[in-house]
């Protein structure tokens, strides 16, 4: 096992910045990875059961398309996972079938060997492209999407407790903050990797991308002259994967209806403890407790631990029911019937 380095200077404690929404391409590549390993059981098993149950209703050649360019072990091309997925899955799709075709040799060539079908790919050419974004687009619609609510909860709560780290001390207390998984010991931000490797990022800062399918280690990209990022796990609460929107999350929804929890949920908007919404709210701790737990089950609220306390904090869907503004639900488009080239 080696050690991941990333080496700060004054300018990029400056630069450095928690992603604003989970990136669904970091979370697409990342998931498919689990999906092929045994990584994580207890954390990942029972979605890995249902997210293999959705693949098997999609056309046969898509798994294989996804599980080659994602592999269960080693490296994944960088062009999976473009800045522009911050914006939402469109906007990354698009730069992922953008890719020059240069770098689309370079980075699929380096995986070694590729089935038959990979050759238009490799070559830029379009028949191939339109595989690629069939199946990431199949992929993320049908096995990611439906569990896209609770990515954004967990996602949600990671970065309400990187908020209270830099109120309370600035970049610095952020970075401290991704213990255990990184270890900040000013000028070095480190981590266990895979290999040894140093990113010295010479004024470009870091761009902090909390993940809910990342496991144990973080994750960067290959290339060090693309913008710095590393991709971190979030922490994952008991039966995270909830239910789909599909399941009987729909009847926890429902139970909103009440003014003390949509008071509740209304004042985690802005993330804190139990005891402090108790206090806003004007409810005992007990009470607010109970709706807390309702809203966290319904995928509209989130809990993740904070030193000796537990902070809860509304997640981007229970932002939406109050009427903040947030980025546009991801996609739930139909599957086109599209056979892979021979």
């Amino acid at each position: 096992m080696g050690v991941l380095r990333f080496h700060f200077t004054a300018a990029d404690l400056g630069r450095t910045r928690v992603a604003a929404q989970p990136d669904p391409l970091w979370e697409l590549v990342l998931s498919a990875n689990l999906l092929g390993n045994r990584e994580g059981r207890a954390v990942f098993d029972r979605w890995r059961v249902d997210a293999r149950a959705r693949i098997r209703t999609l056309p046969p050649w898509l798994g294989g398309v996804v599980r080659n360019l994602a592999p269960p072990k080693g490296d994944f091309p960088d062009l999976l996972t473009p800045l522009a997925g911050q914006h939402g899955i469109e906007a990354g799709l698009d730069a992922v079938l953008s890719t020059p075709r240069d770098r689309l040799t370079r980075e699929l060539t380096a995986l070694g060997p590729l089935p038959r079908w990979a050759g238009p790919l490799v070559r830029g050419e379009r028949a191939g492209l339109a595989l690629l974004g069939q199946a990431l687009d199949g992929y993320y619609t049908h096995v990611l999407g439906p569990y896209w609510p609770r990515v954004e909860a967990l996602v949600a709560a990671d970065q309400a407790l990187r908020a209270r780290a830099f109120m309370r001390g600035g970049v610095s207390a952020v970075l401290d903050s991704l213990r255990p998984c990184l270890r900040w010991q000013a000028p070095v931000l480190e981590a266990d990797y895979p290999q040894d490797r140093d990113v010295h990022l010479d004024g470009r800062g870091l761009l902090l991308i909390p993940s809910a399918f990342c496991w144990r280690l973080p994750v960067t990209w290959i290339d060090p002259a693309l913008p710095p990022v590393v991709v971190y796990p979030v922490h994952h609460t008991p039966q995270w994967w909830g239910t789909s929107q599909e399941g009987p999350g729909r009847d926890a929804l429902a139970a909103l209806l009440g003014a003390t929890r949509a008071a509740v949920l209304r004042a985690a908007a802005t993330g804190d403890s139990c005891g402090e919404l108790a206090r806003r709210v004007g409810k005992s701790v007990s009470i607010t407790s109970y709706h807390l737990n309702v809203l966290c089950e319904a995928g509209l609220a989130a809990s993740v631990p904070d030193g000796p306390r537990t902070l809860y904090t509304a997640t981007a869907l229970g932002l939406r029911l109050l009427g903040h503004n947030s980025t546009p639900d991801a996609r739930r488009g139909t599957l086109r019937s599209v056979a892979p080239p021979m």
